[in-house]
């Protein structure tokens, strides 16, 4: 189901929806919390994008790994990129949980705060800041590992 879309494998298409999205949310996210006059505007796409990072996470992970199978000579030069994504899954697993408990406390479906508490307010834009922050390294992380698997050795000396 991972493997192929048509004749590519998946994860080449999907890393590339990752490595833009997992960022982009992180950074909507921050903004959402850290920025109350924008919670209004931006709490269904902090949403939204918060639970797509899990989704595309998943989905790059698995097909990662049937591509690894389709071609087990990877494994070995792909160790360091998948043990990175499989950290940055967690990452988005717990940025997903944080976004939606940021989307009911900060702002709520009709758009007003849920939470009248400050110290609630605030330890829930610190985990905000403080997971987006991890899922944007990790991401950058991953990609490095898994860029230099690839080309490593490949790429002409400039």
């Amino acid at each position: 189901m991972f493997e192929r879309f048509g004749d590519l494998p998946l994860h080449v298409l999907v890393i590339h929806l990752t490595v833009v999205l997992l960022p982009v949310a992180a950074l909507t996210l921050i903004a959402f919390a850290v920025v109350p006059r924008w919670r209004r505007l931006l709490r269904w796409p902090a949403l939204v994008l918060g639970v797509g990072t899990v989704v595309c996470a998943f989905v790059a992970k698995e097909s990662g790994e049937a591509f690894v199978a389709a071609v087990p000579t990877l494994a070995k030069a792909v160790e360091l990129h998948e043990k990175r994504g499989n950290l940055l899954f967690w990452y988005c697993l717990i940025f997903t949980v944080v976004a939606v408990a940021a989307f009911l406390l900060l702002a709520g479906i009709k758009g007003d705060k849920a939470t009248k508490s400050r110290p609630l307010e605030l330890l829930t834009q610190a985990a905000v800041v403080v997971i987006g922050v991890l899922v944007i390294w990790q991401t950058i992380r991953t990609g490095d590992a898994g860029a230099k698997a690839v080309w490593e050795g490949q790429l002409p000396k400039s």
